[in-house]
């Protein structure tokens, strides 16, 4: 409808032409949004591509990733014969590569089906559609019913693996307190013990995990337990997407750190 200048109306207000049911795809610029909508999307884009190439070259180093008493998380738990600290050496000396390479597959796949990082990555890198009221760079859309986007279903079984690293992954941080000259805390124990919390953070406010205590249930009444857990979750699913970023970037600081000290490029400070 045109809304012209009347006695009502002091000034003129011109109408906005918007075409509804548009198909999908369409020029680059084709949003009313004036805003720096671009802007997450390109963070999203960097922060993601820098922990994917940093995580691939930590992985193939084989080397750096164990101080006494600090394992990085890249490499926990060391299940390979050839691990520098064994932990769990269920694999035999047939495997010669780097011991990180039969563990990061399970926290990356976590990441990768996690309904956050699809939504955080399909906006990111495939513009599916890069932000609310921008026009989707694809002109079709068949959802994950097809390869490989039908992977996405393995979520759950990611979720469970998860909780297993982050298992030994608290095995660690206690064992970061442990020094070869008795108990004590050093800066990598603070480190080791903050990156377990932040995993377990991100494990217990995943969709999956909040589902799992409080889904297919009809009447919480008959469930009280499950609600109660349920009602706890809640709140940090809320927060869902800080600790998907926060534990992300830790995770990798922390490999880092004890990646530094391993190598003798820093010391750590010891506390008592």
């Amino acid at each position: 409808m045109d809304i012209t200048d009347t006695k009502d109306t002091p000034t003129a207000i011109k109408p906005t032409p918007v075409q509804l049911g548009k198909p999908r795809g369409g020029p680059a610029q084709s949003t009313l949004r004036k805003d720096y909508w671009w802007v997450t999307p390109t963070i999203t884009v960097g922060v993601l591509t820098a922990f994917v190439i940093y995580a691939t070259w930590a992985g193939f180093q084989n080397g750096n990733y164990y101080y006494a008493p600090y394992i990085s998380p890249f490499y926990s738990p060391c299940i390979a014969s050839n691990c520098v600290y064994q932990q769990l050496p269920i694999i035999g000396t047939w495997w010669k590569l780097s011991p990180a390479l039969l563990i990061l597959v399970f926290p990356l796949g976590y990441r990768l089906t996690c309904y956050y990082y699809r939504k955080a990555y399909y906006r990111a890198f495939w513009w599916a559609p890069p932000a609310c009221a921008v026009e989707d760079a694809h002109s079709k859309y068949s959802g994950e019913t097809r390869w490989p986007l039908l992977l996405q279903n393995s979520h759950r079984w990611f979720f469970y693996m998860g909780l297993v690293l982050n298992f030994f992954l608290t095995i660690d941080a206690v064992r970061a307190f442990d020094f070869p000259s008795g108990w004590g805390m050093g800066l990598g124990s603070l480190v080791l013990s903050v990156n377990a919390i932040l995993l377990w953070l991100y494990s217990f406010s995943c969709h999956a995990c909040r589902h799992l205590c409080g889904g297919s249930v009809n009447k919480f009444s008959t469930a009280p337990l499950r609600y109660r857990v349920w009602k706890i979750l809640t709140p940090l699913n809320q927060r869902h997407m800080l600790f998907a970023w926060v534990s992300l970037i830790f995770v990798a600081l922390s490999d880092l750190y004890v990646r530094l000290v391993a190598s003798g490029a820093i010391r750590d400070p010891r506390f008592f």
